[in-house]
């Protein structure tokens, strides 16, 4: 057996996820092959399904094979894989990184994971964000690998849509739980939020969006008077610690539109995200980091 013991940079992600990454030139077959034979274990019992969520602390063992060996052997590489299917790729953008190409030089997320599949599986075509996430912003991502899946998701996001919960860390005292109503572009906008931890001078936050309209959660702060940490655009003071500002795309969730399986997509948080909230929680940062795979997928 190979054994792994998941740290706080693996918190929170599916086991299919960390199979995607651990073995990246793996085909989507042999993962699911490799859980639906037991055998891979959380814990000592068999995982039966790979949108189990690890936590910190947790131990996974796969069967050692010559084929898992040799897989294993040839290292992590590309972006950080949340979920992959025929139609879609899901990533945990990490901060600073745009989504398309800018003036600015650098590789841009789309590049990024095209080049992966290409090199990969000689991925011909071109991957299409469904959803998009600001430069300064981390988290889910989901781009579809055809025109036809972009259609198939683009209908979904127009229906029924995508339902989000972002984590933030906001200047300033919050209430308890709330709800912001501001328009914003002319059209209606809501974000509902929950504090989750509240220090003298900052507050992580759940923050639920039922509207997607631009930079929506990062103005309806800036208009209670707590901005995100970092979002000098919108009055937030600038933190060194970060490439970007606090704010982390947690949870995706939405209905396949291909295999009507219910999704749920959890997004780790990133390295200088989980140092803030440690200095901001202090003793309470290991319960803090143990109850985020509890959060609710929508407020009340």
């Amino acid at each position: 057996m190979i054994s792994f013991h998941i740290t706080e940079s693996d918190h929170c992600r599916s086991v299919g996820s960390f199979l995607r990454n651990l073995l990246p030139t793996g085909s989507l077959a042999y993962l699911k092959k490799l859980v639906r034979s037991g055998n891979v274990a959380l814990n000592g019992l068999p995982v039966l399904s790979q949108q189990v969520l690890l936590l910190s602390g947790d131990r996974l063992t796969v069967k050692e094979s010559s084929k898992t060996a040799s897989l294993v052997r040839a290292g992590r590489t590309g972006p950080d894989i949340l979920h992959e299917d025929q139609w879609i790729i899901v990533i945990n953008k990490p901060p600073g990184l745009a989504m398309h190409k800018t003036a600015e030089e650098g590789e841009d997320l789309v590049q990024l994971g095209t080049r992966f599949l290409a090199g990969r599986d000689g991925f011909p075509g071109k991957l299409r964000p469904v959803n998009r996430l600001d430069r300064g912003t981390s988290g889910v991502v989901v781009l579809a690998k055809s025109p036809t899946a972009a259609g198939m998701f683009g209908r979904l996001v127009m229906g029924s849509g995508l339902s989000k919960v972002y984590l933030a860390i906001v200047q300033g005292r919050i209430p308890r739980e709330g709800k912001i109503n501001l328009s914003l572009e002319g059209k209606e906008a809501e974000t509902g939020f929950r504090s989750l931890f509240q220090s003298e001078t900052m507050a992580l936050a759940a923050v639920y969006p039922t509207s997607g309209r631009m930079h929506q959660i990062r103005k309806h702060f800036q208009s209670i008077g707590h901005p995100v940490c970092g979002d000098r655009r919108y009055g937030g003071q600038k933190l060194a610690e970060r490439d970007g500002i606090f704010l982390h795309s947690f949870r995706t969730s939405f209905i396949h539109p291909s295999t009507g399986e219910k999704m749920s997509l959890l997004a780790p948080l990133p390295e200088d995200f989980l140092t803030m909230i440690r200095g901001l929680a202090g003793e309470y940062y290991s319960p803090l980091l143990r109850d985020l795979s509890t959060i609710p997928a929508e407020t009340h």
